[in-house]
């Protein structure tokens, strides 16, 4: 059996050990996934923190990548990435020196024990919408919109483009 191509989408983050740099090399990290090769990647954002505002600032950007794996192997190769880098999770939205969240994939709507697509914080965060829309603004994200149209519905406020 022939396994096909999918357009997946990842949010990445960071506010620890050189954000900018963890965040290009996660990215780095993505492209060299087996079965995957990486297609787009957003611009920079600086962000404030989610949660515990007393951590500094992140760092986002956004990865769009084609895939065979299926959506839970790229959720573990992420998460893989993420161990290796140093992330340990202590602090529900504290600091960390990578975030890979898996946001969505083409034909993959799940909702299992740590596994939801799309990813339920899709449609608020603007930490999220901006960087996507830089790299997929007529991607529909399934039970919500465009991201297009959902990045117009949220606020601009503390986010900002790094150059």
């Amino acid at each position: 059996m022939r396994l096909l191509w999918r357009p997946a989408y990842v949010a990445v983050g960071s506010n620890l050990n050189q954000p900018r740099e963890r965040v290009a090399e996660g990215i780095e990290r993505l492209a060299t996934l087996p079965q995957t090769r990486l297609e787009l990647r957003s611009r920079n954002y600086l962000t404030r923190p989610m949660g515990p505002q007393d951590q500094p600032n992140f760092v986002n950007a956004a990865a769009g990548l084609l895939t065979r794996l299926s959506a839970r192997e790229l959720l573990d190769a992420l998460l893989d990435i993420e161990r290796t880098m140093g992330r340990s999770r202590q602090e529900r939205w504290g600091p960390r020196i990578l975030d890979l969240d898996l946001l969505w994939m083409t034909g993959a709507v799940i909702d299992e024990p740590g596994l939801t697509l799309p990813h339920p914080g899709v449609p608020e965060r603007n930490f999220v919408l901006y960087p996507l829309c830089d790299i997929a603004p007529t991607l529909l994200i399934p039970g919500h919109g465009l991201v297009a149209n959902l990045k117009s519905r949220v606020s601009c406020d503390g986010i900002s483009i790094l150059e």
